[in-house]
């Protein structure tokens, strides 16, 4: 028969104090003993591995360090990259974006979850690539950058010309022998990096150069800008997609020419520019206009303006021989007024000698009527004539005198109907800014500046409002009241 078996003996009966068990010779792990446990079994049992996934959640710490989740379908995994990862970065990580991550496998005993430390993100294939591409483009969009409003016309003949590119690329050999074939320009080339790490920020900080150069310094400041790039794949042109290259291209004082890959390559900077050209050289062409070009066009202009300048002269030169052929000889014009003349001639002559022998003949015909006894009488009798006529200063001074009198009344009525007469009597003239005189209380309320004219001078009032009760005037001292 078997012994008693008791309770303690029950390796499934939990007790109030933790005590070992029989035969166990294991000590209890404290949490970050499992902890670590954990994390070295993670990190040595899967080490580096590669992931691929959709990011979600991505958000930046102001320490630089980069958080996100990395999910499919089915499940999702933390991560976190460090900030001297995160400025490796060749494109800017957001929601939705498919990405392949490299990196670490381990825990995050603070909050019992694994994660993956990663150390190089990808964006997961060239169809991820143009989704982020059409999605950054959408935004863009939105905000205005690509609008054909903001679009500046291009200088016509650029003085200076400033290209933004790689200083040992056949793309500016390409541009400065396009020019000098086209017409020879000063070119300014700031030399950047045109794809990998960084292309985007040299870029960017090219077209922010230019635009504070000042007119008149040492390095003068560019009418017009190109930038450009030669052929590639969507990965060697994403700089050129770069929200930052974009900003910069959108917000420059300068007009912009963007010239990034074949006829074929379009990126977000060709939407910003002001003019986008297939190629590079074909910015060039499109940047300055053709030399023997414009000289055979100004020959041609000054040509036609002598044309122009000769044609007038021609036309008139033209009409004046056709008007001198139908023009009559001068000697016809003349002849007929000088027959004229000599008729008109002729008849006057005559006239002046028939006019004389009838005056002749009328001063015969009076002779006897101017003779000297007959003057005489005449004025003998013209004497007495005048002797008889009496005149009197009476007739004179009299009609003076009734004129004056009717002067004189018409003087009194003119006193009588004078309207400031009744001034030295104490009345006064009441006017205003056009009406001579106000008659009415009404008329004188509508009005802001009255002027009372008074015998001595005038006086500028304002008019108010109701007329106030005058108050009694004071009774003499010592007159006492009279009680009815």
């Amino acid at each position: 028969m078997s012994g008693p078996t008791f309770e303690d003996d029950d390796p499934n009966d939990a007790g109030l104090v933790a005590k070992g068990l029989a035969g166990d010779n294991a000590a209890p792990l404290s949490i970050t003993e499992i902890s670590q446990l954990l994390k070295r079994t993670v990190e040595d049992r899967f080490g580096y591995v590669k992931l691929r996934g959709e990011l979600s959640g991505v958000k930046r710490a102001a320490s630089g360090h980069l958080y996100c989740c990395l999910k499919d379908d089915k499940a999702v995994i933390d991560g976190v990259m460090w900030r001297t990862g995160v400025q490796r970065l060749g494109f800017v990580p957001e929601d939705g974006i498919e990405v392949v991550a490299t990196g670490k496998l381990t825990t995050y005993p603070g909050r019992s979850k694994y994660q993956i430390v990663i150390e190089r993100m990808e964006i997961a294939g060239e169809g991820a690539l143009l989704a982020l591409l059409e999605k950054t483009r959408r935004r863009l969009e939105a905000e205005g950058l690509f609008a054909a409003e903001r679009k500046r016309p291009l200088p016509f003949l650029p003085l200076v010309i400033g290209v933004v590119t790689s200083p040992t690329g056949a793309v500016i050999r390409d541009i400065l022998h396009r020019l000098a074939d086209r017409f020879p320009s000063r070119v300014l080339v700031w030399p950047v990096l045109v794809q990998g790490q960084g292309s985007a920020e040299q870029v960017a900080a090219a077209l922010r150069g230019f635009a504070e150069l000042t007119h008149g310094g040492a390095i003068p400041r560019p009418d017009l800008l190109i930038v450009a790039r030669g052929g590639g794949s969507i990965e060697d042109l994403w700089g050129f997609n770069e929200e930052v290259v974009v900003r910069a291209i959108a917000g420059s004082p300068i007009p912009v020419i963007s010239a990034v890959g074949h006829e074929t390559d379009t990126t977000l900077a060709d939407h910003a520019a002001d003019r986008r050209a297939p190629t590079p050289t074909a910015a060039a062409e499109i940047a300055v206009p053709v030399l023997r070009e414009l000289s055979a066009a100004i020959d041609e202009f000054g040509l036609r303006m002598r044309k122009c300048t000769h044609r007038p002269l021609t036309l008139g030169r033209e009409r004046l021989e056709g008007r001198l052929l139908r023009m009559p000889r001068p000697e016809t014009l003349v002849a007929q007024a000088a027959q004229k003349l000599d008729d008109a001639a002729e008849r006057l002559r005559r006239g002046l000698a028939d006019r004389a022998v009838r005056a002749r003949t009328v001063l015969q015909d009076d002779r006897h009527r101017l003779s000297a006894p007959l003057l005489q009488s005449n004025m003998k009798a013209a004497k007495q004539r005048f002797d008889t006529t009496r005149f009197s200063a009476d007739l004179v001074l009299r009609r003076i005198a009734e004129r004056r009198e009717r002067l004189d009344a018409l003087e009194r009525v003119r006193r009588q109907l004078d309207p400031k007469a009744p001034l030295a009597r104490g009345y006064a003239l009441v006017s205003a800014a056009g009406q001579p005189v106000i008659a009415t209380r009404d008329s004188a309320a509508k009005q802001t500046l009255l002027t009372l004219e008074f015998a001595d001078g005038t006086l500028d009032v304002v008019p108010g409002g109701a007329p106030k009760k005058r108050p009694a005037a004071p009774k003499p001292a010592g007159e006492q009241p009279k009680l009815l």
